[in-house]
């Protein structure tokens, strides 16, 4: 349980605190992000053992790289850069991708959830199309549409510019318009 004066720090303030060597603030940090950590590992690998992983690997690597934070970036953005490339070496290690939301790709492709029972997709078919988009496009879909960020917050995350990852998502939607029109 955090104390009452770390609850008052700011996050910025904790990662000073931690990158100094205080172990308390580092529990901090990680007590009040671990959800966010998790549901970001979620969305990328679909299900909860996988998660919970890629999550536990984060800390560690946050763990080490801590001593590392000078406070150039938010926090926030810094943990979310941690995470994904930490979710990413676990995709790249070969575990496979399962289930998503099939309601939040259906909201991307047609711009509202307004599909009825009958129109909506499968989600495991569903899933299969933006896994199988490319990793940047895949990506860029995953953390606007799965973590609510905006394109600017996504581009500080994949390291490119917010022009690219308006880029990426009008070319994932393209081909996930062309992948899914005869499926539903």
């Amino acid at each position: 349980m955090l104390t009452a004066t770390a609850t008052a720090e700011t996050d910025e303030t904790l990662a000073m605190l931690a990158a100094g060597g205080c172990r308390t603030s580092f529990a901090g940090l990680i007590e009040r992000h671990y959800d966010r950590i998790f549901r970001l590992a979620w969305r990328w690998a679909g299900t909860r053992d996988r998660a919970e992983d890629i999550a536990q690997d984060v800390c560690v690597k946050l763990a080490h790289a801590i001593g590392g934070y000078r406070g150039d970036a938010a926090f926030t953005t810094w943990l979310h850069r941690i995470a994904y490339t930490t979710t990413l070496d676990h995709i790249r290690s070969g575990q496979r991708m399962t289930a998503y939301e099939p309601s939040e790709i259906e909201r991307l492709i047609d711009g509202s959830a307004s599909r009825t029972t009958g129109d909506a997709v499968d989600g495991e078919e569903l899933w299969q199309a933006v896994r199988a988009l490319p990793p940047q496009q895949r990506d860029a879909v995953l953390l606007t549409y799965g973590e609510d960020m905006s394109h600017a917050q996504a581009a500080s995350i994949m390291g490119c510019s917010e022009k690219t990852v308006s880029w990426h998502i009008h070319e994932a939607k393209k081909k996930l318009k062309i992948v899914l029109k005869g499926v539903g």
